[in-house]
């Protein structure tokens, strides 16, 4: 690794036209897990002016089977109705009231339907074949000590900006934001460490009157703006990150009136950097939002950032990646590989026995990794913006963040010790 570099992370807020997707895509998927835990989910989401479109496959009894159901085109009595709810619900909490996007009265669509038989004989259990990876596919864990939630310091202060922005815009504090905003920091790193946040830019829509150039410029209200800004970005990154010589480019276009899916459509799965490590860490390419457990891109994603989190948690290496792969249709994982980039106090190889002898993972398996994390519950809704990990554990949510696997690493590696000096 280099000691000494600049290294960028973007975010994108709740309002973002391909997050407002990602949170109707998962809010579909817990509206099924509440019904039925072995629900199957694959939805997709397009928003777009005043347009609101799902669809993809599923399979959920209580909700659509279409035997018993067949009179309604396999709809249980309601559902439709039912989801079309949830959907305006999502988008009415994000806050859009837009004439170009106004959750009351957007037109939507459901082109959902049953899930194909030849998925399902491949994921379903059945005799003495467990349930199978619901896709083939690479995926990627990753975890490093530059915050105490374990994460690449430009992703988790990109992500807190907005954050912060978007809990002012609920509460009233700040008044003239509107939901759809991006954030990116770059921080000079120093041995491996941030030292210096150099650059930080903020794109946030906002209400008439608050741009810098145009028809509707104000130049007070955009000072007002520019200084709320900087406030927020003092409050959440560490003082002695900032300086006199950060650059601030806010609002770099001059106005940003016109956002959210009105001004640029959105859809399911195209964040997939923001929901994970901001580029400091590889993605296997699939997307998280809109997809049930059995699904690995998700479920295994989640895996494997427990795994790694937990190594470093350990003091077992200050940066981990992992890397997990399935077949569609199998159980077992194809591969299993562990890099702690140089910095393990362990050999890589040995940390990927100790893992293979943790029975509670139950082998990494797709059923093994949703019964130990507990994944078949609605807990989606909440990762769908601000990021899939660095998030606090808390009731049922995150768990994938727990630091529970700390002392199972550590007991793996003296058996393996043990073995070494016998």
């Amino acid at each position: 690794m280099r000691s000494s570099y600049l290294f960028t992370s973007e975010s994108v807020s709740e309002g973002h036209p391909d997050k407002v997707a990602d949170q109707i895509s998962d809010a579909i998927v817990d509206l099924f897990l509440s019904k039925d835990p072995e629900a199957r989910v694959a939805c997709e989401t397009l928003v777009t002016t005043q347009r609101i479109v799902i669809g993809g496959e599923i399979r959920c009894r209580p909700v659509f089977d279409e035997d018993k159901f067949s009179d309604t085109h396999g709809w249980a009595p309601g559902a439709r109705d039912e989801i079309e709810q949830v959907v305006r619900h999502t988008v009415k909490r994000i806050g859009y009231e837009q004439e170009g996007f106004h959750w009351q009265t957007a037109s939507f669509e459901n082109h959902l339907h049953g899930q194909s038989a030849h998925i399902a004989q491949g994921v379903d259990a059945a005799g003495n074949k467990d349930e199978g990876a619901g896709d083939q596919g690479i995926m990627f864990g990753f975890a490093c000590d530059e915050t105490p939630e374990l994460m690449p310091a430009t992703l988790y202060y990109s992500h807190q900006i907005l954050e912060r922005m978007a809990a002012d815009r609920h509460s009233g504090a700040a008044p003239f934001l509107e939901p759809d905003a991006k954030s990116q920091v770059t921080l000079r790193y120093e041995n491996g460490s941030p030292v210096a946040a150099t650059a930080v830019v903020v794109s946030t829509q906002h209400k008439r009157g608050y741009s810098e150039k145009g028809d509707h410029a104000d130049p007070e209200l955009y000072a007002e703006l520019r200084d709320y800004v900087k406030g927020v970005v003092a409050a959440v990154l560490p003082p002695q990150l900032l300086s006199d010589e950060t650059v601030y480019h806010i609002n770099p276009t001059g106005a940003f009136e016109i956002g959210g899916p009105d001004g640029d459509a959105g859809l399911t799965g195209r964040k997939i950097i923001v929901d994970t490590y901001g580029g400091a860490a590889p993605h296997g390419g699939g997307a998280f939002s809109g997809k049930d457990p059995t699904k690995v891109d998700r479920s295994a994603a989640y895996a494997a950032r427990y795994l790694a989190k937990n190594i470093v948690a350990a003091g077992l290496a200050r940066r981990c990646t992992i890397q997990l792969a399935y077949a569609i249709g199998v159980s077992e994982p194809l591969s299993l590989y562990v890099d702690t980039h140089g910095t393990g106090t362990v050999g890589d190889d040995k940390l990927e026995q100790a893992i293979g002898r943790i029975e509670k993972l139950g082998g990494l398996t797709p059923r093994g990794i949703r019964t130990h994390l507990g994944l078949n519950r609605p807990i989606y809704g909440s990762t769908a913006a601000y990021g899939h990990f660095g998030r606090a554990p808390e009731g049922d949510s995150f768990p994938w963040e727990r630091l529970d696997l700390v002392d199972d690493l550590k007991a793996a590696l003296g058996t393996e010790a043990a073995r070494v000096d016998a």
